[in-house]
């Protein structure tokens, strides 16, 4: 693995874990057991490896987010996709715990996370769209819209919350959680059919909830 790529993971790994506004350059160096003037040779300033990360971020969440769009997902599908997308936000959850702070420090960064946040709402609405289609919701056009917005919060500010709520934070159970939330807001829609849906994603969250506790 070249350096630069290992001063990426490491430093997406102590973000990460130590939140990004409490890791410097110098940490990351010391942490690769590389000098800080190597470190710099590749990026000039914590600035530019943040941007970097983002770049890598964006390009996969995108290619995530235009699944739908490119074909049709069965009912079963639907649901394992979010997971999918939660995972991903998940990955580079540095970038959404600190999100205030790093947009108004790089307004680039703002913008396309801006065109991010129009890319999930579409996502949302075309996969609700195929739903409603294939006859596993019933839902008038302006509740759509509204649920469409909601799930593009949750997206954005989940981790967010789960952090202020205290609420415990493992991998699986952060995912779980976000998922849950997600087809919380889709249940009341759902047809009388597929209403077990819902009833199984909430008996998977409060067994992992309980596991989590005990």
């Amino acid at each position: 693995m070249k350096t630069r790529d290992k001063i990426l993971l490491t430093s997406l790994t102590l973000f990460n874990e130590e939140g990004e506004p409490n890791v410097s350059t110098i940490d990351i160096a010391n942490e690769l057991d590389i000098s800080p003037g190597n470190l710099y040779y590749h990026f000039k300033g914590k600035g530019l490896i943040i941007n970097a990360l983002y770049s890598g971020f964006e390009h996969e969440l995108v290619d995530i987010l235009n699944a739908p769009l490119e074909k049709t997902l069965n009912t079963e599908d639907s649901w394992f996709y979010l997971y999918v997308v939660f995972e991903h936000i998940y990955k580079f959850r540095f970038f959404y715990q600190n999100l205030s702070d790093i947009l108004q420090r790089d307004k680039k960064v703002e913008r396309r996370f801006m065109h991010l946040l129009q890319q999930k709402y579409q996502t949302a609405n075309t996969l609700l769209a195929l739903l409603v289609e294939s006859g596993v919701l019933q839902i008038t056009d302006d509740a759509l819209d509204e649920v469409c917005e909601n799930i593009t919060i949750i997206l954005t500010h989940w981790l967010t919350h789960t952090r202020f709520r205290n609420m415990p934070d493992s991998e699986v159970l952060a995912i779980h959680r976000g998922v849950f939330q997600v087809m919380s807001l889709v249940s009341p829609y759902l047809s009388e059919s597929y209403k077990f849906i819902y009833q199984e994603c909430r008996d998977l969250y409060q067994t992992l909830l309980t596991q989590s506790q005990n």
